[in-house]
Order: structure tokens, then C-alpha cells, then sequence
């Protein structure tokens, strides 16, 4: 199989879909690997190391589109790519489709098979090809709650951990997943006091213990979300339906009672964002205030430590990848019921429920 790794062209996306190592595994396989000039440099992988490893290096995005059996990416096709894209065309990536129709629309219309890193899930409900990205969102979001929270930026000029006779900062983080576990661990760290809400009391009960109970756990529930949110410096918005568009548990309303200056970090912006005032913002142009609070929605976050972020993206994805080159996507699919989840869209018609509900598009199952 010939295996497509553009350059990634979303604003301020430094990451690249594959490593040196990764293209090894696929010449090793007897694949052949394209990858486009420079596509590496914003994580610190110079054309050398790929070449190296066997790859052949394109100048032209074009010939990669029209030669490649299979596009790995790391954000979605976006519209300067739409023209590129091809029928029966592989397109491994995140896509995050329940919160973008005209996306959805033109893999219909194309006729591609696209495979979506988010939806892949294994039999216990975790999400392998997502988890490494949503640790690193994670922890990122409390440094980002922090920058938000300084004066300079909106903030009241509230630091996180406080200092002696001042007392440190409240974080409420919606959302016990591998986002809202990471970005506890490192509110913890900091010496934050934090509260953390999800619907799962086992997941409740696991976060408390690996925190040793320097936590608080609430079961989320409309009236415990607004009575932590009211009375919060830092909100951290990480939940997640697989596939599905985030809920919008934080309300306008809600927002009205929180301080001034208070900071907001929602986490699930990908999915459509998880507060009724999200939209979606670039690392050029992080934050914007409403209602007093100051919004921090950047739709890829990891984004912004991008060596970090390929290598641990890479490390999840390689093997999945491997699997759709070396048997081609229906044997694949057939043979390894956690990647046919994956499949969202296949030969013009949506194979996940959750993308087809967003839309009110009928579900053809893989």
C-alpha cells in the first residue's frame, strides 16, 4: 500500500502524523511511505531522519493526495484538501465529524473511507487513539487555566496555588476521563483545590483514591455543576461522548454567577464544546471574555507542544495503522471489531450512529 502524511495545514498545527520509527514499521511491511516536505519540521523531525527510515519525500502535496492509498493525518481534512480527496481513499485522522456537517457532507460526497482515531474503542469503552492527545490536553488545560486566570489576559490575577496567608485557587473539572483525571493530577500538583464532578461514582470513587482524597468528587448532576461552577476561579470543561457532540452541561446563566475574571478551559470544544458560550479559537488567538469569564476554547490543544504530541500519537496509532496497510481496510475491519468502530463514513454513507444522530443521517452499519 502507498501511505499519504501531509503536512498539516490548520492553523498553527505543528504536528505530523508519523515518525522516523513509524515509517520504518511500514517500509519493514513493504509499504511505501510518502511524506511531504517539511511535514516534520514544526515537531522537530527534519526531512533526513524520514528519508532515513525510508521514506520518499514530495514537494508537492498533490502527488501525495493522488498517489497515497491511505492518508494518515493528525487534525481533519480541511477545505483546501476536499478537491485532493478521492473515492475508496483511506483517511486515518481525528475528525471530531458530530461537530462539523460540511465536513460529514464532503466524505459523503467523496466517497472516502473515513477512519476516525476518536471513535476506535476498546471492549472496557476506552479510547486508545484519543487517550495520549486528552492527557496531553489535560494537563495542558490547567496550564492554560493559569494564563487565563493572569491579569494581562482578563483574569483576576488569582495564581492557582496561592501563597502563605493567601489561600490557593478553586478548580472544578467536569469530566473524570483520562482529560479531567490529567488535568486533576497536575491541579493537585500545583496545590490548587479542586473538584471534580462525572456521572460514573466508580470513576469518582478510582480518582479520589490515586489522589490520596486531596480532591473533592461530586456526582454531576444540572444542580451540583452550577453550584461548583458558581463558586470557581477555573472550570475545565472534559467530557466526551464518544462520536457523539459534547453535552452543553455549563450554561450562560451559569456563568452570570461566576466571579469576574474567572477562567473557563473547555477541553471538548473538538466535539462542539461543553459550555453553551464556547467557539471554537487557534493558538494565535487563544482566549476571548463573555460574561466576565475568560473563554479558553483552542480546538487542538496538544497542538501547541507538538514534539510531545506526535511522538505520543504515533506510539497509538502505529499499530491500527499498520493493521489497515497490511490487510487493506475491510479485511481490517472485519478482522478487529475495535478498529471498525473507527469507521465514521464508508463509501458515501455514515457508519456511526453517533455522527448520523448529530445530523439526522441515516446509520448504515460498516
Amino acid at each position: 500500500m502507498i501511505i499519504g502524511v501531509p503536512r498539516e495545514i490548520k492553523t498553527d498545527e505543528k504536528r505530523v502524523a508519523i515518525t522516523p520509527a513509524g515509517v520504518s514499521a511500514f517500509v519493514g511491511n513493504k509499504h511505501v511511505v510518502l511524506v511531504e516536505k517539511d511535514a516534520g519540521v514544526g515537531s522537530g523531525i527534519l526531512d533526513d531522519a524520514y528519508t532515513a527510515a525510508g521514506a520518499q519525500i514530495c514537494a508537492d502535496v498533490k502527488e501525495i493526495w493522488e498517489r497515497a492509498d491511505m492518508i494518515i493525518k493528525v487534525k481533519e481534512p480541511l477545505e483546501p484538501e476536499f478537491p485532493l480527496m478521492r473515492k475508496g481513499q483511506v483517511i486515518f485522522t481525528y475528525l471530531h465529524l458530530a461537530a462539523d456537517r460540511a465536513l460529514t457532507e464532503k466524505l459523503i460526497q467523496k466517497k472516502v473511507i473515513a477512519i476516525a482515531y476518536e471513535t476506535i474503542q476498546l471492549d472496557d469503552g476506552t479510547l486508545p487513539l484519543l487517550a495520549p492527545m486528552s492527557e496531553v490536553a489535560g494537563r495542558l488545560s490547567i496550564q492554560m487555566g493559569a494564563y487565563c486566570l493572569e491579569a494581562k489576559n482578563g483574569g483576576s490575577g488569582i495564581l492557582l496555588p496561592g501563597v502563605s496567608g493567601v489561600p490557593p485557587a478553586k478548580v472544578v473539572i467536569i469530566g473524570a476521563g483520562i482529560a479531567g483525571a490529567s488535568a486533576c493530577s497536575v491541579a493537585v500538583g500545583i496545590g490548587a483545590r479542586v473538584s471534580i464532578l462525572d456521572i460514573n461514582p466508580a470513576r469518582l470513587r478510582y480518582i479520589h483514591d490515586i489522589m490520596q482524597g486531596h480532591i473533592s468528587t461530586l456526582m454531576s448532576n444540572p444542580a451540583s455543576v452550577e453550584q461548583a461552577v458558581a463558586g470557581a476561579d477555573l472550570v475545565i470543561g472534559a467530557v466526551l461522548i464518544p462520536g457523539s457532540r459534547a453535552p452543553k452541561l455549563i450554561t450562560r446563566a451559569m456563568l452570570k454567577r461566576m466571579r469576574r475574571g474567572s477562567a473557563l478551559v473547555d477541553i471538548a470544544i473538538d466535539q462542539g464544546g461543553s459550555c453553551e458560550t464556547s467557539h471554537p479559537t487557534t493558538h494565535t488567538n487563544p482566549t476571548y471574555i463573555e460574561e466576565g469569564v475568560v473563554h479558553y476554547c483552542v480546538a487542538n490543544m496538544p497542538g501547541a507542544v507538538p514534539r510531545t504530541s506526535t511522538y505520543a500519537l504515533t506510539n497509538a496509532t502505529l499499530q491500527y495503522g499498520l493493521d489497515l496497510a497490511n490487510k487493506g481496510w475491510e479485511r481490517a475491519v472485519k478482522d478487529n471489531p475495535i478498529l471498525k468502530k473507527g469507521v465514521n463514513i464508508a463509501e458515501g454513507n455514515v457508519t456511526h450512529c453517533g455522527v448520523a444522530e448529530a445530523f439526522g443521517f441515516k446509520c448504515i452499519p460498516v
